[in-house]
């Protein structure tokens, strides 16, 4: 995808769709987001989540997160350390320990260790693979398939968050892929 197309899709700036082109068409590529419905689904959650692409680290303070041993945040100031960060905001130590083994598995190589260094899930690609992932391994592309976003909203967000700036997201991505 050329940054052009992915300005278009999800309405990020030029200087960000050139610093995120390369790495979300690899992504797509790895992930199996490559059929134009799949890809405007992806674009459209990940335009909504991610700011239009401006935001790879969660606003919040991580605050909430602290202390969440369902996240694996058992240590002082895992919440803050470990918040969200990607595209798809990965969440918690325990997700941020097992995302470079699994990103291997899907053929990544020299992928940091994101519990000792988490800022790198910032950096385009370690953004974007982390939310390739999240989409891959809850087989999200048979909802971008069936046409069901709904239910791709509730599988990434939890409930219909924002439902209505998405589905703008999607029409827009879809303009511009479809």
């Amino acid at each position: 995808m050329d940054p052009t197309t992915l300005q278009a899709a999800t309405g990020c700036t030029a200087v960000t769709a050139d610093q995120f082109a390369a790495a979300i068409t690899d992504c797509m590529d790895r992930f199996g987001i490559d059929t134009p419905e799949r890809q405007a689904a992806f674009l459209a959650q990940v335009a909504h989540e991610s700011g239009r692409l401006r935001y790879v680290r969660e606003l919040a303070s991580g605050q909430a997160y602290e202390g969440r041993a369902d996240l694996g945040n058992t240590e002082r100031g895992d919440g803050q350390r470990f918040k969200g960060r990607g595209l798809l905001q990965t969440t918690g130590r325990k997700n941020y320990s097992e995302l470079q083994s699994k990103l291997e598995e899907f053929g990544y190589t020299d992928v940091p260790d994101f519990a000792a260094e988490p800022m790198r899930l910032e950096e385009p690609e370690w953004a974007a693979a982390s939310a390739g992932l999240y989409w891959a391994t809850r087989h999200l592309n048979q909802y971008a398939d069936s046409g069901d976003f709904i239910t791709l909203t509730k599988r990434i967000n939890g409930g219909l968050n924002g439902y209505e700036d998405r589905c703008n997201c999607w029409s827009k991505a879809k303009d511009a892929l479809c």
